[in-house]
C-alpha cells in the first residue's frame, strides 16, 4: 500500500511518499571497474561519461570531541586547510569525520537541517542473532548495518547524485561504484530504485526517475556509543567535478548547517481534512477476484500477485516527512527507517522489516517474510494470534511459496544454500509475520548488481513467477 500526505506549502514544499514497493537500497563495495553514467553535484549537473577510475579513496579521522557543536568547528577548520593544501590527484574522494563522545540521534540532527537533498537510514535494532554454518558449528553473526554498531545515519547536500530514467543498470552502478571502496567503508550511496522502470513515471516519482542515489555532503552518524560528524568532498576533472568547487559548495553547506538540541518525540498536531483511494473499493475487490481467478487457472503459471493502491491525504497543516517518520519511530522498531529527498522533490519514507540480502566476502543470507496479523492486546491473545499466523495452512503456502523463491534465486549465484528449516514470528509493535533466515556461499565475489538484480523484486513484494506477477500488476492497474 502506499500513501502521500500533502500539505499546502513550507520552505519543503514536500510531501511524503510511503510505499512498500520501491526498493531502498544501501550501496557500498570493494570493487572497481566503470561504465558511463549520468550523474550531478548537490543536485544539478547534466549526463557525463565516466571511463575512468578514482585515484584515491580516503577517511581522515580528526580529534574526537565532547558535543556536536565542536565537531562543527573542528570540520570548518579541516576543510580550510585542504584547501589552502589541496590534493595532487585529478579525482577522488575524502571523507573528513569527527568522533563526538555525546550520543545524540541522528534524525534528530535532520529535523533541525531546512534545506535538500537529504535522506536518513537507520537499522532494524536488533544487534546479534544466532545461526549456524555450513559446516554445522554454531555462531553468533552481527546483524547491524555496520560493525562499528553504527544504528542510523543522516545526510544532507549532494557529494554527488546518479539518476537515470532508464531502468537502472550494470553500467549505471559501476558509474556509483567507482566512488565506494573498503578505504572508507563509510562513505556510502543511498537511493531507491522504481519496482519497474518500464513503465511510466507518476508525477511523485518525477524527480526521482528510474533511480536515485546520492552520496551526502555532511552527515551525522549516530552510534551504539557515541555519534559522528562527517563531510565528504568528491572530485573528477574528467567530468568537470572540480577540487575548488567541490570545496567551496560543501563550505556552502557547512554555513547552512544549524544547531539542534536532542528532541522530545515529535508530535504532530494535524488533522485529515480530505482523502482518495485509487483504486476504490470496488475496483480494489475487483482486482482481488480477477487475481484469484488467473491464480486457480488449471493452465495458470500464476502462484501468488501482490496487489496494492495508493492513498492521498490531504491535512490541515504542514507536514515535515522527517518529522512523519520521527513520528513513526515506535512502529518502526525491529524495522529498517529510510528517507530519501531530492531537491525540489516530494520525499519518499518508510518502515520495513524486511531485509533483501546481506553480504560479507562470499557469504550471503536473505530473509523470508510473508503472512501477516495484528499483534494482541493481551499476551494470551497476542500467543494465540501468532499461533494461528504459524499454523494457518494459506499462510503456510504463502510463506513456503516465498521461501521456496528466495532459495531457487539464491542457487543460481550460490554453490550451496541453506534454509532455516524452523518458522519464526516477527513481531512488531502492530503487526507479525512469519519469518525465516536463509544463507549461501557464493560461487565467486558476485557484483552487488548481480545479487540486486537475480533477488529483486521478492515474492513478498511482487508476487510468483516475477515476470507473470508484474505483469499482472501492470495490465491491472
Amino acid at each position: 500500500m502506499s500513501a502521500a500526505a500533502r500539505a499546502a506549502s513550507s520552505s519543503f514544499r514536500s510531501p511524503a511518499t510511503i510505499s512498500r514497493r520501491h526498493r531502498v537500497i544501501l550501496l557500498c563495495s570493494r570493487h572497481q571497474r566503470y561504465r558511463p553514467c549520468s550523474l550531478s553535484t548537490n543536485g544539478s549537473g547534466s549526463a557525463v561519461s565516466v571511463d575512468q577510475p578514482v585515484v584515491i579513496h580516503e577517511t581522515r579521522t580528526l580529534p574526537a570531541v565532547a558535543f556536536s557543536e565542536s565537531a562543527v568547528s573542528q570540520l570548518n577548520l579541516a576543510i580550510t586547510a585542504l584547501l589552502e593544501d589541496p590534493p595532487s590527484t585529478s579525482s577522488g574522494i575524502i571523507r573528513l569525520e569527527v568522533p563526538i563522545m555525546e550520543k545524540a540521534a541522528a534524525i534528530d540532527w535532520l529535523l533541525a537541517q531546512h534545506f535538500l537533498p537529504r535522506c536518513y537510514f537507520s537499522s532494524r535494532g536488533e544487534r546479534r542473532v544466532h545461526s549456524t554454518d555450513f559446516s554445522g558449528n554454531e555462531h553468533d553473526r552481527y546483524n547491524g548495518i555496520d560493525e562499528k554498531c553504527l544504528v542510523s545515519v543522516a545526510g544532507v547536500g549532494s557529494t554527488i547524485s546518479f539518476w537515470g530514467y532508464n531502468p537502472f543498470s550494470l553500467e549505471d552502478w559501476k558509474c556509483i561504484k567507482r566512488f565506494l571502496n573498503n578505504d572508507c567503508p563509510l562513505v556510502r550511496a543511498y537511493g531507491a530504485i522504481r519496482f519497474d522502470a518500464k513503465r511510466n513515471i507518476s508525477t511523485e516519482w518525477k524527480e526521482f526517475g528510474s533511480f536515485y542515489f546520492i552520496i551526502p555532503q555532511v552527515e551525522f552518524d549516530e552510534f551504539e556509543d557515541g555519534s559522528m560528524l562527517a563531510a565528504t568532498i568528491a572530485w573528477d576533472d574528467s567530468l568537470l567535478l572540480t577540487w575548488e568547487g567541490a570545496i567551496h559548495e560543501l563550505q556552502a553547506t557547512m554555513k547552512k548547517l544549524v544547531r539542534f538540541d536532542k528532541l522530545d518525540q515529535p508530535i504532530l498536531r494535524t488533522s485529515i481534512v480530505g482523502c482518495s483511494h485509487i483504486p476504490n473499493k470496488a475496483s480494489w475487490n475487483d482486482s482481488v477476484t480477477k487475481a484469484l481467478e488467473m491464480i486457480n487457472r488449471r493452465n495458470s503459471g500464476l502462484v501468488k500477485v501482490v496487489l496494492a493502491r495508493c492513498s492521498r491525504y490531504v491535512t490541515d497543516t504542514v507536514i515535515d516527512p522527517v518529522a512523519l517518520l520521527a513520528s513513526l519511530r515506535i512502529d518502526g522498531q525491529h524495522s529498517y527507517q529510510f528517507c530519501i529527498q531530492p531537491p525540489n522533490s516530494p520525499a519518499f519514507i518508510g518502515n520495513t522489516p524486511e531485509q533483501l540480502f546481506h553480504r560479507k566476502f562470499l557469504n550471503i543470507s536473505s530473509e523470508a517474510l510473508a503472512g501477516t496479523r495484528a499483534r494482541g492486546v493481551t499476551e494470551i491473545e497476542d500467543f494465540q494470534i501468532g499461533q494461528d499466523l504459524l499454523y494457518s495452512p494459506k499462510e503456510d503456502f504463502e510463506f513456503a511459496v516465498v521461501r521456496e523463491s528466495i532459495r531457487r534465486k539464491l542457487e543460481t549465484i550460490c554453490d550451496e544454500v541453506v534454509a532455516d528449516p524452523i518458522k519464526r514470528l516477527r513481531r512488531l509493535p502492530r503487526v507479525q509475520h512469519i519469518c525465516t533466515e536463509l544463507f549461501g556461499k557464493l560461487r565467486r565475489e558476485y557484483d552487488e548488481f548481480e545479487i540486486l538484480d537475480s533477488l529483486h523484486p521478492s515474492p513478498a513484494v511482487c508476487g510468483m513467477p516475477s515476470e507473470e506477477a508484474r505483469h499482472f500488476i501492470e495490465e491491472d492497474v
